[in-house]
């Protein structure tokens, strides 16, 4: 349906208007097409002409097809404006996601790699401290408190600062947390003790055994069969560390059963974290664990020490020693504060890799520990001791690597 409207003074008559006008000729330009539009223009030829229609197409008499042609010009040039817009627009966000991504992966990566360089770095001078400190003070159960205490001292403080969340611990995780804290206190215990008996070197050429007690303690008590690979990835475990043995300067009974306890509590913690889990949805993550450990590892060994060794940690008791109040309480903090902050950025990584990559970083810091222990202390190696700590710690790269083969299942 289309509609005109014409309006004519009475002051005129037919005869002033032009055939053109007629209604005849201006029906057939006017065509509907919604919306309606209302134009009114002024003819100076013309006088009170207005014309209500809804057609955008007007007779050429009134001259305003030009603008309407200008501004329909001017709205389909804003649309495709617009389109363009809006297609470079949406070419642009992939492109800003993928380099979100690329972003994120690179931090990720740095920030692990600078995990990895601390708990090297922390690693190596908790054992130099450490035996710099038990060579001159050989109690280690009141070194070994010291350092708990310090751990202590600093969980303390991430808790209270809110630098970490303070967890809720109910009495049945602190029940199945309690054997943790014992072997992992016993571990340490003995550690320290071969560390004040042999080189640092040598013990922790001892300590690579530890997958060795790991396969057998698992086999005990956890029924888990190792596969052929991993009981060949031993061989040279053993091999290595028997050969290392024989050849080392420093070598004593005391100092080499200590650091094999070491490895057994060690395991069998890792053993009793499985087989005393708690309930999933009250579970800790490994910070806070670790953390928790520590607290009771400090309370279950300090009457120990007190106990044992008496209290010779004193200024008089040391004076009284011979030795150099500021240099032992000095480095007995700093390698406290490096053997708290090791193990602390080692639950760290952890959290943000598998345990076969764990494991494997922990092979490399081994080491990284006895080359450095070795140039600092000047320990005389001989080549068929080289060879036997070489072999062993390949042994364990080994073991590290096979572990991830699953035997078959019928």
């Amino acid at each position: 349906m289309q509609t005109s409207t014409l309006s004519i003074p009475k002051h005129l008559s037919h005869s002033h208007l032009s055939p053109r006008l007629s209604l005849s000729h201006l029906s057939p330009r006017f065509s509907l097409s919604p919306p309606p539009i209302s134009l009114k223009c002024n003819n100076k030829s013309t006088n009170n002409f207005s014309i209500s229609s809804s057609s955008p197409r007007l007779p050429p008499l009134f001259n305003c097809s030009s603008r309407l042609s200008r501004v329909s010009e001017t709205s389909d040039d804003s649309v495709v404006k617009k389109r363009a817009v809006e297609v470079r627009a949406g070419s642009v966000v992939p492109e800003s996601g993928e380099d979100g991504t690329e972003k994120s992966r690179f931090k990720e990566t740095l920030v692990l790699g600078l995990l990895f360089g601390l708990w090297y770095l922390f690693n190596i001078y908790f054992n130099i401290y450490n035996k710099q400190v038990l060579k001159v003070y050989p109690y280690p159960v009141t070194v070994t408190a010291v350092q708990f205490a310090v751990g202590t001292v600093l969980v303390m403080f991430m808790w209270t600062s809110n630098l970490y969340r303070r967890p809720k611990i109910s009495g049945a995780q602190l029940v199945a947390i309690l054997p943790l804290a014992l072997v992992h206190t016993l571990g340490n215990l003995f550690t320290n003790m071969s560390l004040g008996k042999v080189a640092v070197s040598f013990t922790h050429t001892i300590k690579a055994m530890e997958p060795f007690f790991s396969v057998v303690l698992s086999a005990m008590f956890l029924a888990e069969t190792p596969t052929i690979w991993v009981l060949l990835s031993l061989l040279p475990i053993v091999g290595g560390v028997g050969l290392a043995s024989m050849t080392e300067a420093s070598f004593n009974w005391s100092g080499f059963w200590s650091a094999m306890a070491s490895n057994l509590t060690n395991q069998s913690r890792n053993v009793l974290s499985k087989k005393f889990m708690v309930k999933k949805e009250e579970s800790l993550d490994n910070i806070t664990l670790f953390s928790i450990i520590t607290i009771m590892s400090f309370f279950l060994l300090a009457p120990v020490a007190v106990f044992m060794e008496g209290v010779r940690f004193t200024p008089a008791y040391l004076q009284s020693a011979g030795l150099n109040v500021e240099q032992v309480y000095t480095r007995s903090l700093l390698a406290a504060l490096c053997f708290h902050a090791y193990q602390q950025v080692s639950y760290m990584i952890l959290q943000r890799v598998s345990p076969v990559t764990h494991s494997v970083g922990n092979c490399v810091k081994r080491v990284v520990v006895i080359v450095t222990s070795v140039l600092f202390f000047r320990t005389p190696v001989s080549p068929i001791n080289s060879l036997g700590t070489g072999v062993a710690l390949a042994g364990v790269f080994l073991y590290s690597r096979v572990k991830r083969i699953k035997p078959k299942t019928s």
